[in-house]
């Protein structure tokens, strides 16, 4: 779906190339072979089928799957392409190919293949029917077939990349929520214990108060107090505990930030399953690293088109072994501007862990790259 007319147009654009096959029905309006009615006939014919090539590409890129008019234009061009080589001759069977990629297109994936292969037997048929040369039929039937099944194909893998992302993004709901659901089981357990114990207390203090006990009563304000002191140290580590982000979490919202900017997120699936011996404030660390990373192709990335993030291990020469997070993209580079905010403080948070960060251009020279290093854990040995 596009966003805008302006990606609408450049998608037209870029329909408009595969128009090069209609050369031979072009050739055969202004070849003189037909009379002045039938060479009207055919551009007016010719002038349609352009009409509803576009329109099914407008619909697809506007309307939802389900809207059932995209089943027009198919319609009209079908007809267009029998008539016009029944009457004009085997110079007009290239429609038919246009003709089966659109019908590959709008058919549901269950039936699109049996659509191509209709439409195909179709122009084959018509094509003998019409005494056309035997290579000629043979060069429409086998484009007809083949970029049918290639569009059919094509289709199926938008398809399940659009499950795939709805898949993600449901993933990272539901690790937000657990994350949800975490804290407010630690802070019913905290708070509910806590409270009570200070509603207890401070009811006793109010007894000793007023029976004269001075001293039993500032005690129980002491504890009080004490309580409250503790309960607050609690509820900031379980909120702590909450708002570092996860690699897995901080993966999906990536993909999520690109693909709204346009930008292909290219990752190792197994990238958010984590790595043997990376402690959770280390993997909370590159996560805020990620985070900051895809924030600048989001906003510095002018012309980048793909990002590209690993997460791999490497060895120092002391033996220390790393956890190493890079995100590069192919954009303009860095620049000559100084870092900013986010990558000082980005840097400042990994060094809490013993970790270093590493900026600079990409690969060649070209794009920008930020690598995130935290050291791993050593491996347990069994006594």
């Amino acid at each position: 779906m596009v966003e805008n007319r302006r990606q609408l147009l450049v998608k037209l654009c870029w329909m408009s190339l595969w128009l090069v096959y209609l050369v031979y029905p072009v050739k055969d309006l202004a070849g003189g072979k037909h009379t002045t009615a039938a060479t009207v006939a055919g551009a007016v014919a010719l002038a349609v089928f352009l009409t509803a090539y576009f329109s099914l590409v407008t619909i697809r890129s506007t309307r939802a799957d389900g809207y059932r008019g995209k089943y027009v234009p198919v319609a009209v061009m079908s007809t267009l392409a029998v008539t016009t080589t029944f009457t004009l001759g085997e110079s007009w069977l290239t429609l038919f190919t246009y003709t089966t990629v659109c019908m590959a297109i709008v058919l549901p994936p269950r039936r699109s293949v049996h659509g191509v292969l209709a439409v195909t037997a179709l122009a084959l048929g018509i094509g003998l029917l019409v005494d056309a040369d035997r290579d000629t039929v043979g060069a429409i039937a086998l484009p007809c077939l083949l970029g049918g099944l290639a569009m059919t194909g094509l289709q199926r893998l938008i398809a399940t990349m659009r499950e795939l992302r709805e898949a993600r993004a449901a993933v990272a709901h539901l690790a937000a929520s657990e994350e949800r659901l975490r804290l407010a089981r630690d802070l019913h357990d905290l708070l509910g214990h806590s409270l009570s114990l200070i509603t207890i207390k401070s009811e006793l203090a109010g007894r000793f108060l007023d029976a004269g006990k001075t001293a039993e009563g500032r005690a129980q304000v002491a504890d009080i107090e004490s309580v409250a002191r503790q309960s607050l140290i609690d509820v900031r580590e379980a909120v702590s505990g909450f708002r570092r982000p996860t690699l897995a979490v901080e993966l999906a919202a990536a993909r999520t930030a690109l693909t709204t900017t346009g930008v292909r997120l290219e990752t190792d699936p197994a990238l958010a399953d984590g790595r043997p011996g990376l402690g959770g404030d280390e993997a909370g660390a590159l996560a805020w690293a990620l985070r900051e990373a895809v924030t600048n192709v989001v906003r510095h990335g002018a012309g980048a088109t793909r990002c590209t993030v690993t997460l791999d291990e490497t060895w120092e020469d002391d033996g220390t072994r790393w956890a190493v997070l890079d995100v590069t993209d192919n954009g303009r580079g860095p620049g000559k501007s100084a870092p900013g905010n986010g990558l000082c403080g980005l840097r400042e948070r990994l060094a809490q862990v013993g970790g270093r960060l590493e900026t600079g251009a990409g690969p060649h020279g070209r794009g920008f790259s930020l690598r995130a290093l935290v050291p791993l854990r050593p491996a347990a040995t069994g006594g």
